[in-house]
């Protein structure tokens, strides 16, 4: 079984929950998990994430709510809009609206329709669909 070369594991304080964020709601599938350890190998499109009911095994220090400080973990998708019906539909709210940023990539800029939303333990995702690139945005978000 071929794997990113790079996969975030988020330790989370109640798998089920998560387990329902990630797969019912975000549209996760499972490529394979340990019930008996809590453990789910998750994949979006190509995009891998691992979630694991947190033990003191990796914890390096204290841990408080929201989990993932400092990071947010970006999650490209063909469509945001079915995830945004899910989304609505669970009652969360997302922690930054639908927008249209264009990020400058050296001399074009890349367009991504996005938003961001938290997991149960405050995990900062955002999930976005690729606008293309241009020499220069007409609309939206400048950035870089």
């Amino acid at each position: 079984m071929s794997s990113a070369k790079l996969v975030p594991e988020l330790l989370v304080s109640n798998h089920a929950a998560s387990h329902h964020f990630y797969v019912g709601v975000i549209g996760f599938g499972v490529r394979y998990e340990r019930p008996e350890e809590k453990f789910s190998y998750l994949d979006l499109g190509g995009a891998a994430l691992m979630i694991e009911q947190e033990t003191d095994f990796w914890v390096t220090a204290p841990r408080e709510k929201p989990y993932g400080r400092g990071i947010n973990l970006q999650i490209e998708v063909d469509a945001i809009d079915p995830i945004l019906s899910r989304i609505e539909q669970a009652g969360i709210a997302l922690f930054r609206p639908v927008e249209e940023a264009w990020y400058r990539c050296n001399e074009t800029y890349s367009g991504n329709r996005q938003f961001l939303v938290q997991d149960p333990d405050g995990y900062l995702l955002r999930i976005f669909e690729d606008l293309g690139e241009q020499a220069a945005p007409s609309s939206g978000r400048i950035v870089g």
